[in-house]
């Protein structure tokens, strides 16, 4: 039987929550083993705003609370790179 705390099986970047979101979301994302890992987000023009993760990160489930206060309200980007994972999610940020 798998417990919570037993090691994902792949990598994913799971929807953000709450999306869309003021000011503060949380991005949630699964390793499968430890291994670089960048997590950045991007403007609607594909420009990088903040970089959240980059480095080695051990396997499991990890969180990062992202802070869009200094912002303005628009669609944002968060972009997971790990391995040969590559996956985007779009945000919102209404204010």
């Amino acid at each position: 039987s798998s417990t919570i705390t037993s090691t994902p099986d792949n990598y994913r970047l799971s929807p953000a929550y709450p999306n869309p979101f003021n000011p503060a979301t949380t991005i949630s994302y699964s390793l499968p083993g430890n291994g670089h890992v960048m997590i950045a987000v991007y403007d609607i023009m594909g420009r990088q705003i903040e970089m959240l993760v980059n480095g080695t990160v051990s396997s499991g489930n990890h969180t990062i609370n992202w802070n869009g206060a200094n912002l303005s309200s628009g669609i944002y980007y968060v972009k997971m790179t790990a391995g040969n994972y590559n996956h985007t999610q779009k945000l919102l940020l209404m204010k």
